[in-house]
């Protein structure tokens, strides 16, 4: 897949676009996002999804639009695992509901900023240096490992980060929101507020998940344009999912082991590719391993049926345990 330089300048033209329509008319007034309105854009971003991957199909061919489709779910289905997380820190810094959808968008620019990159670094290396896919795959298969270790402590206290342990040492503080300002002047003397704050630590946050979920998109394709636009358009329909789901995280019990067998599945793809393309000269003298290529039909049916699977399975045994707790207290 050839894509000019002036596709990239679109491209996020257009991003840059929709944040702006986003900040300055959606956000205008800042109010608590209902559960209507949450469903509303986030059918509109699965919508622009779609349809960016259905124009990838008919400019670049079905295996480009399916490494795109592969790599949207994959994004898509990690970042749903960050939720957990932003509703952590949401509520350790207590920001109001009503700035809440505020904090998302400039958290999720931030996160962008810095994933596009490590996506420009990520590309650079893999073009350089084949072996590059045995690190990832590696970082895929120990990240599967902790999420079946880990599963169930989602609601593990949040703790900053050095990021923000370093803002706090440079920078005074307030100790009050003062609406959606970041920046206010106290008795002559100019204070950053909490809202500042709190963003930075969603970027930074998510920047940690992107350690592992850019070698899992790099698994299913090699392409930094599809690489760059799947994060685009999970992260950016991600704000939405938050409100849209809510408690319902909580049913999602099962969520942990299917991003495991996922990225566990994407971690044996990188090794199969990485011996397929061997320039190690200690594995076979150097020379390519005649290893079977696992194709992105697989990869993207492999993907949703692990979704699908989990997300029924959650959902039942959810179910069970309310009729049983029912049940009990009839």
């Amino acid at each position: 897949m050839n894509v000019p330089v002036w596709l990239w300048f679109v491209t996020v033209a257009a991003l840059l676009a929709v944040i702006l329509v986003d900040l300055f008319v959606v956000d205008s007034h800042p109010h608590r996002v209902k559960f209507a309105e949450a469903t509303r854009w986030v059918l509109f971003y699965l919508a622009l999804a779609v349809l960016f991957g259905l124009g990838v199909w008919y400019f670049a061919g079905g295996t480009s639009a399916g490494e795109f489709f592969a790599g949207y779910l994959t994004e898509y289905s990690l970042s749903v695992d960050n939720l957990f997380i932003f509703v952590i820190i949401m509520t350790a810094f207590r920001v109001p509901e009503e700035h809440q959808h505020r904090v998302l968008l400039v958290g999720v620019v931030i996160a962008l900023v810095m994933r596009g990159a490590f996506i420009a670094v990520g590309a650079a290396a893999i073009a350089e240096f084949s072996w590059v896919f045995y690190l990832f795959a590696v970082v895929l298969l120990v990240t599967a490992y902790r999420l079946v270790r880990s599963h169930g402590e989602s609601d593990k206290e949040y703790k900053e980060n050095s990021a923000l342990r370093l803002l706090r040492r440079v920078l005074p503080v307030t100790d009050e929101y003062h609406g959606t300002r970041t920046v206010v002047r106290i008795d002559g003397k100019r204070w950053v507020t909490p809202m500042l704050v709190v963003m930075i630590a969603i970027g930074t946050t998510d920047l940690l998940f992107a350690l592992d979920s850019i070698p899992a998109i790099f698994g299913l394709t090699k392409e930094p344009y599809l690489v760059f636009t799947a994060n685009a358009f999970a992260l950016m329909g991600l704000r939405q999912l938050y409100f849209l789901l809510g408690s319902l995280l909580k049913r999602l019990v099962y969520l942990s082991y299917g991003l495991s067998v996922i990225l566990a599945f994407i971690g044996v793809k990188l090794v199969l590719e990485a011996l397929h393309e061997n320039e190690l000269p200690f594995i076979n003298g150097g020379d390519a391993v005649p290893v079977p290529q696992v194709g992105i039909a697989v990869s993207l049916g492999v993907i949703v049926g692990v979704l699908a699977i989990t997300t029924v399975a959650s959902l039942i045994k959810t179910r069970r345990d309310a009729n049983s707790v029912t049940s009990t207290t009839a």
